[in-house]
């Protein structure tokens, strides 16, 4: 389990979206609902800064983007998506540290199927809001190599945000067994693609290298991290990375909604850097944490 990722009893009797409030407890899909029935469901994770949240618009592009790339019919509205999740803040009282797990499937089926066509009442929304910190600390995470290759895009591609994360839960899988944090996936051609949940970042030489984005998830706070590398004039590059420069990189760290930049102290037993956050890292998490103040949206206000 992730550092940080364990239950909290707050969350407990809390208010859960479901095309409609539901207790926690009693919040439930059909089991003809798409995302039971084959994944069939794109998502967003929100994080919620003082009653504000981070990229909202863009989580809410990306969110529309998968729907219209895999077909969705009667998609709600932006504006509809928006007042759930504003309706289930204010229900549940929630301003601060709080993580969304926005879920959008294709909806109920008429009978047990694949076929889209079964599909003739509209999509499911769910907004799932709970008290959850960064989930990986500030200790250093350790990661390893996982053996399962990142889908690239002929098969199932990464640009669309969708549900069916089989290929990364056995990457984590492999990342439980071997005692760490997470795995690094590599792409079909060997080189690093992304971590079972999170894009990855080297720094080399005050360099700072991403992979492109051909196999794994072009994520928002990757965009911010060069997005802030650009206002502060540092070198950043997006290039084929391999896995012998990932061992020898002064620094790595991890981007992700979840646990925003954490730090990398160990990949495959190999000490990264000093093995202690380094200093990139440090005003990297720094500048993206003003990024977040200035720019996150507010989206409820209990006052």
């Amino acid at each position: 389990m992730s550092k940080l990722n364990k239950p909290d009893p707050r969350n407990e009797g809390t208010w859960v979206y479901v095309n409609g409030l539901q207790k926690r407890e009693d919040a439930k899909v059909s089991v003809l609902d798409s995302a039971v029935q084959g994944g069939d469901a794109v998502w967003e994770g929100l994080r919620l800064y003082s009653g504000s949240i981070f990229q909202l618009e863009e989580h809410l592009d990306r969110l529309m983007h998968s729907a219209h790339i895999l077909d969705f019919k009667n998609v709600p509205s932006r504006d509809e998506v928006r007042s759930a999740i504003s309706e289930t803040l204010k229900a549940n009282k929630m301003v601060d540290g709080v993580h969304i797990r926005l879920t959008l499937s294709r909806g109920l089926k008429s009978t047990s199927g694949m076929n889209p066509e079964l599909n003739i009442f509209g999509c499911t929304l769910i907004v799932l809001a709970e008290y959850k910190g960064l989930v990986y600390g500030d200790d250093g995470l350790k990661l390893i190599t996982s053996s399962v290759r990142r889908n690239p895009p002929f098969a199932l591609d990464s640009k669309i945000h969708h549900a069916n994360l089989l290929n990364n839960i056995l990457a984590k899988i492999e990342a439980n067994y071997a005692g760490a944090d997470d795995a690094v996936m590599l792409d079909q051609q060997g080189f690093l693609s992304e971590t079972n949940a999170t894009n990855i970042f080297l720094v080399k030489d005050e360099t700072i290298y991403t992979p492109f984005a051909n196999s794994c998830l072009p994520g928002f706070t990757r965009q911010a991290v060069m997005e802030i590398a650009q206002a502060h004039n540092l070198p950043y590059q997006e290039k084929d990375l391999s896995m012998a420069e990932m061992y020898t990189a002064d620094e790595v760290f991890t981007t992700g909604t979840m646990g925003a930049l954490s730090w990398v102290k160990e990949i495959d037993g190999r000490k990264i850097g000093t093995g202690l956050k380094g200093l990139m890292t440090k005003n990297l998490q720094a500048w993206y944490a003003d990024k977040v103040k200035m720019e996150a949206v507010k989206i409820v206000d209990l006052n």
